[in-house]
Formats: C-alpha cells, sequence, structure tokens
C-alpha cells in the first residue's frame, strides 16, 4: 500500500509493475465456465470479465504484451481479445489471480469506495450500451469497453493507495462544493484523469479505446457517448436529486435525438437491469433510489 505521495509518473510506473487484484466473484465465475471451456466462446466470457474493469484491462494487457509481429490491426474487445488468446491460453494466464477483497481486508472503508466506483463503472457500460445500439453504432462493444474502463485509474488508487482516495472522500463529504477534481489535485498532486491518459499509454491500449476515454476527443459522437454515460452514472450513484444530473439529462436527450421521457424512461430501464447485478459490488445500485426523485439520496458511507 502507498501512503506517501507520488508524482504522476511514479505512479505509471508503479501501476505497470504492480499486481491488480480482481473481484472474488470475477473468479467464482469462471470456474464453472473452464469446466466446459471446449464449448465455450468468446461472448460467455466477455459477460463475466466485463463486470470487472481489472480484469478486463488485464485481458487487454496481456494480448497487447503477446501481440505477433502479422497483427496489423488493434484488438478493441474482449470478445475477440478471448477468440485471439484461445479460451484454454486464457484459463492458464487468469485462473488464478489475486484477490480485491484481500488487498483492502485491513482497509474496509476503502474497499467500499472501491466497490463503489466499480458499480459506477458497470452502470457507465451499460448506459453506453443502450445509447450506441439506438446510435447503430457499427462496434457497441467498443464503447463498452471505453465507458467501462473510463474510470479505472480511481479503482486501482483505491486499491493501491486506499489512505490517499480516503482523504478525497472526506474532503468532498465535508464540503459538498468541492469538485472532484480539485480534491484529487490537492491531495495526490495531479487529477485522476492525467494519470487514467497515462496508463492508457503505458499500456498501450488501443489507441481507439484511448480516444475514447479522452474527453479531448468530446466532438466524436462515440466519445460523447462515453462521456456522457460515466457522467451519468458517476451523478445517479448520488440519488436521483444530484444537482447535476437535469444537465445530464438535458445533454443525452440532445445526443440521442430524443424527447426528455424517453430519455428518462431508457435511463430508468438500464439502471434496473444494472441492478440485477448488483450482487457483484455489494453496494446500493442506483435503482435503490428511483422512487426518491423529489427527495434526497440516503448519505452513502
Amino acid at each position: 500500500m502507498i501512503t506517501k505521495q507520488f508524482s504522476l509518473d511514479a505512479w505509471v510506473n508503479y501501476l505497470d509493475h504492480a499486481q491488480l487484484p480482481v473481484l472474488r466473484r470475477t473468479l467464482a465465475e469462471l470456474g464453472p465456465l473452464k469446466e466446459r471451456e471446449d464449448e465455450l466462446n468468446g461472448r460467455e466470457l466477455a459477460a463475466v470479465i466485463l463486470h470487472d474493469p481489472i480484469m478486463t484491462v488485464k485481458v487487454l494487457r496481456c494480448l497487447e504484451a503477446h501481440r505477433s509481429k502479422s497483427q496489423i490491426t488493434d484488438i478493441t474487445t474482449i470478445d475477440r481479445a478471448i477468440m485471439m488468446m484461445g479460451t484454454t491460453p486464457f484459463f492458464n494466464q487468469f485462473s488464478r489471480q489475486p484477490l480485491i477483497e484481500d488487498a483492502l481486508a485491513d482497509y474496509p472503508q476503502a474497499l467500499e469506495g472501491m466497490m463503489w466506483v466499480m458499480s459506477r463503472a458497470r452502470h457507465a457500460a451499460l448506459y453506453a450500451l443502450d445509447w450506441s445500439a439506438l446510435r447503430h453504432d457499427i462496434s457497441t462493444d467498443e464503447v463498452v469497453v471505453a465507458a467501462l474502463l473510463r474510470d479505472l485509474a480511481e479503482i486501482l488508487l483505491w486499491c493501491h493507495a486506499p489512505e490517499p482516495m480516503l482523504a478525497i472522500h472526506e474532503k468532498m463529504h465535508n464540503d459538498p462544493t468541492l469538485r472532484s477534481a480539485a480534491a484529487q489535485q490537492e491531495v495526490l498532486g495531479f487529477r485522476l484523469i492525467e494519470l487514467q491518459l497515462a496508463l492508457t499509454s503505458a499500456w498501450h491500449l488501443p489507441k481507439l479505446l484511448q480516444s475514447l476515454m479522452d474527453e479531448a476527443h468530446a466532438d466524436m459522437p462515440r466519445t460523447k457517448c462515453v462521456k456522457l454515460a460515466v457522467a451519468l452514472a458517476r451523478h445517479s450513484a448520488n440519488g436521483w436529486s444530484d444537482a447535476a444530473l437535469p444537465d445530464d439529462f438535458a445533454a443525452i436527450h440532445d445526443f440521442l435525438k430524443i424527447s426528455p421521457d424517453e430519455a428518462w424512461e431508457r435511463t430508468r430501464h438500464t439502471a434496473l437491469l444494472a441492478a440485477k447485478g448488483w450482487d457483484w459490488y455489494g453496494v446500493p445500485p442506483a435503482a435503490t433510489w428511483l422512487p426518491m426523485q423529489s427527495g434526497a439520496a440516503p448519505a452513502k458511507p
């Protein structure tokens, strides 16, 4: 665990060599699949992997590390990554992994904070899936992966630097007007989006995924889809009376060219879909507070 302040470059170097733990639930779900690996396809494995942002990026990094000189195109989705890798090599590589729950056993508050972000990432991925399908995107899976991984740096620091992340959480709790980027800059010396983009570059993730996560490219419709999905997931996690949500919904129905009522109904449907997997993370999903639109959400721990 890191307690002292690292520079941005030092964090990139540290995380480039650190063991990245995955959810206990991920390995539990992969166990039964391994027993019938000969009949599995990439989509079945991807359905499990895409609940876990860290496992997702580990698969992409593994594929990049073993990239052959003859591979001229980037692999940007998990089902294609599994097809390239093969199911048996996948299980040989990933059946045994360090666990998040073990890594944060002495930091229960940090574990909970990390699970909130994991849950939020899953919500963002499902919003992005719905909207990119509505827009007839030629590859919705790429947008899903980008939305899932957009806050990966935050997830990794909850795991590897729980004390600074708890300090950021406390600052924002004590001052609801404090922007997250300002709190991050004060505690860490940099913003998490800076670490996020530096990591995706250092890990040689596909350029397409990097651009989809970089809001500097928000003029591109697919990047804007990711940006809006991440924002909606972040703000709705605070309850449906969050002050930022009216602007989110205005941007969403404008982006999708649908009515405000349809934008809300699609959001409600996706939030309920995401809630079906709440037990992956053990924290209340955004759908918990859907009936409370006119009031404040229960305070998060």
